[in-house]
């Protein structure tokens, strides 16, 4: 139980917050270096898990700012694993894209984007689709980019269930 306790007190603090913020944004950065220096161009799919990815970076901003508050801790773990999720289903469609192409299931053309927040508008840099989704343009250790997505995703909903499962625990504990 000692390990529950201390996952809860470290998700309580800036650090852990901000850890995660880092190793995010240091995956974003590598996403904007294979575009922008190594020129592969996202595909729509790619954009999307960027987006899911930027939820992350999001929930992660939202524990830093008072992470000690049960309210905002709780709103960034939910929207940490809800991003994660997301990220997950769409790298996992990806990679069946990439490794069982089939004329009747493919990605969209361009990007869409609610009316109230046109991402590809605002930032085409970052946010603009050019790629083929089912071409696989980089590997590293024999998976594409989209299966070391589903790999990261994954990792990332497993840590916050385990942090919000020392949540829950720590409280049903007696107090000491």
């Amino acid at each position: 139980m000692n390990i529950f306790l201390t996952l809860d007190q470290l998700s309580r603090k800036r650090g852990s917050w901000g850890l995660l913020f880092l190793l995010t944004l240091v995956i974003e950065i590598c996403a904007l270096f294979f575009q922008h220096v190594q020129d592969l161009q996202p595909c729509v799919m790619c954009i999307y898990e960027r987006v899911a990815m930027f939820g992350i970076l999001a929930a992660a901003l939202i524990g830093l700012m008072k992470p000690d508050n049960v309210i905002l801790r709780t709103l960034a773990m939910i929207s940490w694993g809800y991003a994660s999720y997301r990220g997950l289903a769409l790298s996992n469609q990806h990679v069946d894209f990439q490794f069982n192409p089939s004329p009747f299931a493919t990605c969209d053309v361009f990007v869409s984007f609610p009316d109230w927040a046109p991402l590809n508008t605002w930032l085409p840099s970052v946010f603009e689709a050019y790629g083929d989704c089912s071409e696989v343009v980089w590997q590293f250790l024999g998976l594409s980019m989209p299966q070391w997505l589903v790999i990261i995703f994954s990792l990332n909903i497993l840590a916050c269930a385990i942090v919000f499962l020392a949540q829950l625990i720590t409280r049903m504990l007696p107090k000491q």
